[in-house]
């Protein structure tokens, strides 16, 4: 007698992939419309909140780069194709000691130095200037 249960059957396979495509689509829209409204609430919170200008210290500096995928990694660690970015931002300590970080323009990166002393100008978390004392 032939007994169809012990055979193996990849037939259930072809049938679950539609699934898994869609659920996998509906979670990459997902993430997508949360970063989307979260951003947009954020840029609105910045235009509802004061625009202030406080003494600070620069008080730490540092950079974020991110690669994104283009072609393969070389066995010497070296990057190939695909685009580079680089993120600046900037630590300062108002009198309070409080430290506030900003993400700024590389311009403006090349220009401050930690320690250096003066009026920081900004609107939520949103970084509008700093002038030297």
């Amino acid at each position: 007698m032939y007994n169809s249960f012990f055979e193996p059957s990849f037939g259930w396979t072809f049938h679950i992939l539609p699934v898994l495509v869609i659920l996998m689509f509906i979670v990459v829209l997902t993430v997508f419309v949360v970063s989307f409204i979260k951003g947009i609430r954020q840029w609105n919170q910045n235009n509802h909140s004061p625009r202030l200008t406080v003494d600070a210290t620069i008080v730490a500096k540092r950079t974020d780069i991110s690669h994104s995928s283009g072609h393969h990694n070389h066995p010497t660690g070296t990057h190939t194709g695909g685009h580079t970015s680089t993120s600046y931002f900037v630590t300062f300590q108002v009198q309070s000691g409080d430290r506030i970080e900003f993400h700024v323009s590389g311009s403006e990166y090349g220009l401050l130095a930690e320690g250096d002393y003066g009026d920081l100008s900004f609107q939520g978390t949103r970084y509008l200037g700093f002038v030297r004392k």
